[in-house]
């Protein structure tokens, strides 16, 4: 998830300078993941307002979610399976160690 220090409820109240680092910041991430995990595809978006499914509408934000061939989408969320077959906190170390080199 990359969301900007300014809370912000819509992408046009961000200064133009945080929305190019947001974007610079989904792009290393996508890089970063596909280095560990090689995922074959990304959903790269921004649930922008309730009636688009944001679960915290006065932030924006954007997720980046790897995805490979017959994966199915939130399968976290209805069917308790994750899809990397490791604990949270053994991602987050994987990801930090590449992220600051």
């Amino acid at each position: 998830m990359v969301l900007p220090f300014k809370h912000a409820d819509k992408l046009e109240t961000l200064n133009p300078e945080t929305r190019s680092e947001m974007m610079e910041i989904v792009n290393k991430s996508t890089i970063i993941l596909q280095k560990i995990y090689s995922p074959e595809g990304f959903n790269l978006g921004a649930n922008l307002g309730s009636a688009a499914g944001a679960g915290i509408e006065q932030h924006v934000h954007m997720h980046v979610v790897p995805r490979w061939i017959g994966d199915t989408n939130f399968m976290s969320t209805i069917g308790e399976t994750r899809v990397l077959p490791e604990a949270l906190e053994e991602s987050w170390q994987n990801i930090s160690k590449k992220w600051n080199n």
